[in-house]
């Protein structure tokens, strides 16, 4: 960032107008930008379904605009609905659902001529003043959330119906400026999406080294196996090399609360965003204490991945619904937290937990699993192997994040002015 553009950015929020700046209430804006309210800039459309076209359904997705309805819902509980009350939207115009603006959930067609929304969403065409892509960018700022919160309404649910959709105000360059500022973002999201795709391709690839170095059921070694192991798998059963370890808090002793959560096993929780992840318990009597390298598990949603395994040094707490355990020393702990992970684990859990309206697997239950078990020396070095692996996936999940880090803060000085794309 230059000493220029540091000190403009000083200025404005200093409550000071840049020479060549003006203010355009919210904003303070270059000379030649305007603000407008965006029902001078579009309008809404709205064509019903009713011609008998075979037209591809789509709902609105708050990360990624319109996807075929068949991604954002479960097969069949849409197919058989009617239709013909659904709206057209054509190549380049917007649709919102009014209800979920405000967590993102608009978007513009590009993929298709024309496509068909439920009618509970609001369709937007643009004027020629404004590029669509310079828009769809806009839509995806702070400054768009706060104008649109400031302008729902409703009681028991809030809505942001077209007549308040129209008060909103943006700040608008020249056109030839919004179709510059469309393009550098694009290719910022080009970045970002190889990085992503970099980032899934490495995650399939430990996915199939899981499948690939753990035995399959029905075998007795895995597909591969390292350079220079051969001594064959022993099955033995979880009540041979695990103990319970979880013990109430009984003392209220002040201990840092964690939760599970399916990505990340242990976080802070604080940090948690999991609904279940979340300790409910107010009295710290009622938490169980984690001692350090112990495994922790939600036993009501380990069939999705709520196990974590706690590496720290000093003793934690979580919920008093979790099961917690230990290993002993025929077991590597990096070693069972992968065979966790891997696509054998889940077949067990499908096969003991029980229950009636909820299904659970408690400790009891992970005791009757059976698994393989190499010698020690050969558990470590296959934990060694997909925890390298491990490590290149976040390594390369930061620089993806921090890419994702860097273009917010280039959408935030492009779109209101501060770095001008032809000064």
């Amino acid at each position: 960032m230059t000493a220029e553009v540091k000190q403009r950015i000083e200025q404005i929020l200093c409550g000071e107008v840049p020479e060549g700046y003006k203010r355009c209430i919210p904003y303070v804006l270059p000379s030649d930008w305007s603000t407008v309210k965006l029902g001078k800039i579009s309008d809404c459309v709205s064509r019903p379904n009713r011609d008998g076209k075979d037209r591809p359904a789509y709902s609105i997705n708050n990360q990624k605009g319109f996807v075929p309805q068949g991604e954002q819902f479960e097969e069949g509980s849409y197919q058989d609905l009617d239709k013909s009350t659904y709206k057209i939207v054509k190549r380049g115009e917007f649709a919102y659902n009014p209800a979920r603006i405000n967590v993102g959930s608009i978007g513009r067609l590009v993929d298709e001529a024309e496509a068909i929304v439920s009618s509970l969403y609001v369709c937007v065409k643009l004027s020629d003043q404004v590029d669509g892509e310079f828009f769809n960018c806009w839509v995806k700022t702070q400054d768009f959330k706060k104008e649109t919160i400031r302008n729902l309404e409703g009681s028991v649910r809030e809505y942001l119906f077209y007549e308040n959709f129209s008060n909103i105000r943006m700040p608008l360059p020249p056109l030839a400026e919004q179709k510059k500022i469309a393009e550098i973002l694009a290719v910022c999201d080009r970045v970002i999406e190889l990085k992503q795709k970099l980032v899934d391709e490495l995650k399939q690839l430990k996915k199939i080294c899981l499948a690939k170095m753990f035995p399959q059921e029905g075998s007795l070694e895995p597909e591969i196996r390292l350079s220079g192991f051969k001594a064959p798998w022993i099955t033995h059963k979880f009540s041979e090399f695990t103990h319970n370890a979880g013990k109430r808090n009984r003392d209220g002793l002040d201990l840092e609360p964690y939760a599970i959560t399916n990505e990340q096993g242990f976080v802070r929780q604080i940090e948690a965003h999991d609904e279940f992840g979340y300790m409910k318990e107010t009295d710290r009597k009622a938490y169980i204490i984690v001692p350090p390298k112990a495994f922790a598990y939600n036993p009501a949603r380990i069939n999705v991945g709520s196990i974590g395994y706690y590496e720290g040094s000093t003793e934690v707490i979580v919920s008093s619904l979790y099961e917690v355990f230990q290993t002993n020393e025929y077991v590597f702990d990096r070693f069972l937290w992968h065979w966790f992970k891997s696509d054998v684990f889940p077949k067990w859990i499908i096969r003991l937990q029980e229950g009636s309206v909820r299904l659970y697997f408690y400790y009891d239950k992970l005791c009757e699993c059976q698994m393989l078990l190499p010698t020690v020396t050969e558990q470590k070095a296959i934990a060694e192997v997909l925890d390298n692996m491990d490590n290149l996936i976040a390594l390369y999940q930061r620089e993806l994040e921090y890419t994702k880090q860097k273009k917010k803060a280039l959408m935030q000085l492009l779109l209101t002015g501060i770095v001008r794309t032809n000064k």
